[in-house]
């Protein structure tokens, strides 16, 4: 199982990358996640410009899609909804197939009664993508800084054991 988890923030310590960063380093022995980074790099989506030769950002967004079995995505909620970020990168995988019947899942870290919008506006584009949404593998579970130790991991042994279990759910 090769597990892409990518990260609606752009911030090097947030608690959705540490979030995703806990599932990388929960990995079953056989299993692989990679971290994607380059949501910053990708440029602003404009349909003019979705079509070969893509932006090499794109290029490698799609292609580290295509490279994983599933997708895992931790993102917060910023104004109501998704981050412009990340609702962009959304936005590049709407002119391929790249997410169709992907399995996905997604991750909210936010406080309770937080991120309702972003999780809202995910669910509505991973169905115009027709992702196939693996229910067993989405988790809420809210992570405080607190929960997170010097090395960018979550360290609360409860939250740690849920992000493992994500894994379970994949197979």
């Amino acid at each position: 199982m090769r597990l892409l988890l990518v990260s609606g923030s752009t911030r090097a310590r947030s608690t959705n990358q540490a979030a995703l960063a806990t599932i990388a380093a929960l990995a079953p022995q056989g299993a692989e996640a990679h971290l994607y980074t380059g949501l910053a790099e990708l440029p602003a989506f404009n349909p003019d410009d979705d079509h070969e030769p893509l932006p090499a950002p794109v290029v490698a967004l799609r292609a580290a899609i295509d490279a994983a079995d599933a997708v895992v995505i931790c993102t917060p909620e910023y104004a109501g909804t998704l981050p412009g970020s990340f609702k962009n990168l959304l936005d590049w995988t709407v002119g391929s197939t790249v997410l169709t019947d992907k399995p996905v899942a997604w991750v909210n870290v936010a406080a309770p009664g937080r991120g309702g919008g972003a999780l809202g506006t995910l669910t509505t584009v991973l169905g115009y993508v027709t992702a196939r949404v693996v229910e067993a593998a989405c988790l809420t579970l809210p992570i405080g800084r607190e929960d997170i130790g010097d090395d960018s991991l979550v360290v609360e042994p409860a939250r740690r054991a849920a992000l493992a279990r994500v894994w379970a759910a994949f197979g």
